[in-house]
């Protein structure tokens, strides 16, 4: 009997539980759900003989590796930065792992030994990166296929509130990790326009924003994300004079944002003496910002509240973390949406082709959100087509080949999660 073990039971594992609770129940494997937090494991597990439910303390070698050695394949939903002891271990007992994360410099170290043991690691297989990178290239192969040039490929992708779940002026409620909410952007932005190395910094990167128009939504602002450049060689574009994956958010969310980086209220490096201190006055850095134009996206965070500053909040960035969770909560009932958006400039027979492939999902309420819908189903597809011997690669792969996009896209489409195409 096979045995998945998956490590995280927060916002984003809803849906891959109860997909892999269906599938195991179907093929009388075995599902582990493993964190540190029992509570969540009871609101994420349900009654089901194939199901077992793990306390972990995820930091201890121990209690880790013993859950690990009882796995034929491992899903790490943990933090990023966990990910590494996680995958340690699945590469000493030869076990197969699939994150949802960016590979980092410390999984990648490892894609050596992965492939003297022939053992696969998939990683950036959940929404973006995943999803993105799995439309992207079948589409890229398809016109490459035809004979066509491509010059220009912009990417956006949006984790949003659904327009009927939209009742706070920054357009905005929490679906996924809180934390990550507040450090995006923190690294800057690198990308390719009209054949121009184009490098924003922080501090600038929710000042120049773009505008794209989504189909029956309206128009979203994007700023890049991360590094662009990294991907042109790996999905084979380097003959595009533009090349950038960006972010979606409701332009009001980036005009008031920026504010609150240039004001410092984002930072998580410099220390925050909170004994004796009001929010209002740790926030006091924004006011040179604030008019009548943007004060009820402070107030609506709560920025000039009276209340103490929580003594454990050491920083900046995580104050600011404890109004998002608080302010941008989403009720029961809400909708989440993701927004996903490739554009392509390309010469086929010598016209100029433009494609668009647009994907939007909502979510059903504020636990099977979209958010976990397509961060996890990726994942739990994956991982089913690898136990089933359909995908048999080996060493450190994201999903840009075809034998894993193929049929994971494939899958996708039965679970609801179908885009459309326009070309013009």
């Amino acid at each position: 009997m096979k045995n998945i073990v998956v490590f995280g039971a927060g916002k984003s594992a809803t849906c891959l539980i109860a997909y892999l609770t269906r599938i195991c129940s179907e093929k009388r494997w075995m599902l582990t759900i493993a964190d540190s937090d029992v509570e969540a494991l009871k609101k994420k597990g349900t009654a089901s003989p194939e199901l077992k439910l793990v306390r972990v303390n995820v930091e201890n070698s121990g209690e880790r590796n013993a859950i690990i050695l009882t796995a034929d394949l491992v899903i790490s939903l943990l933090p990023p930065s966990l990910h590494i002891l996680i995958a340690q271990d699945c590469l000493f007992n030869s076990k197969i792992l699939l994150t949802a994360s960016y590979v980092d410099d410390e999984i990648r170290r490892l894609a050596p030994l992965l492939e003297a043991k022939k053992l696969l690691f998939l990683c950036e297989m959940g929404l973006d990166p995943g999803i993105d990178h799995m439309s992207a290239m079948q589409i890229i192969n398809r016109i490459h296929d035809q004979g066509g040039e491509i010059l220009v490929f912009r990417s956006h992708t949006g984790g949003l509130v659904a327009p009927e779940s939209d009742d706070n002026p920054w357009h905005y409620k929490i679906s996924w990790n809180p934390a990550n909410v507040v450090k995006a952007g923190s690294s800057g932005a690198v990308f390719r326009e009209n054949g121009v190395i184009r490098k924003i910094t922080y501090e600038n990167l929710f000042e120049q924003t773009g505008l794209v128009k989504i189909a029956d939504l309206g128009s979203y602002a994007w700023y890049p994300n991360r590094d662009s450049l990294a991907y042109i060689g790996i999905y084979g574009l380097e003959s595009a004079h533009s090349f950038i994956r960006t972010t979606l958010r409701h332009p009001d969310y980036c005009r008031g944002w920026k504010n609150l980086v240039r004001a410092g209220l984002t930072d998580d490096e410099k220390p925050v003496d909170a004994i004796g201190k009001t929010v209002a006055d740790w926030s006091q850095a924004v006011l040179p910002f604030v008019d009548a134009s943007n004060r009820n996206l402070y107030e609506q965070l709560g920025l000039f509240e009276r209340d103490l500053l929580p003594v454990d909040a050491s920083s900046s960035a995580k104050i600011l973390q404890k109004l998002v969770e608080k302010n941008w909560k989403m009720k029961e009932s809400d909708r989440d949406m993701i927004i996903m958006l490739h554009e392509f400039e390309y010469e086929l027979n010598h016209q100029t082709v433009l494609l668009r492939s647009q994907l939007i999902v909502k979510g059903e309420n504020a636990l099977r959100t979209a958010m976990a819908k397509t961060v996890g189903l990726p994942l739990g597809i994956a991982a089913k087509l690898i136990l089933e011997n359909k995908i048999s690669l080996y060493g450190l792969h994201i999903p840009i080949v075809r034998e894993i996009y193929e049929p994971v896209l494939k899958e996708l489409e039965k679970e609801g999660i179908c885009f459309q195409e326009t070309i013009n």
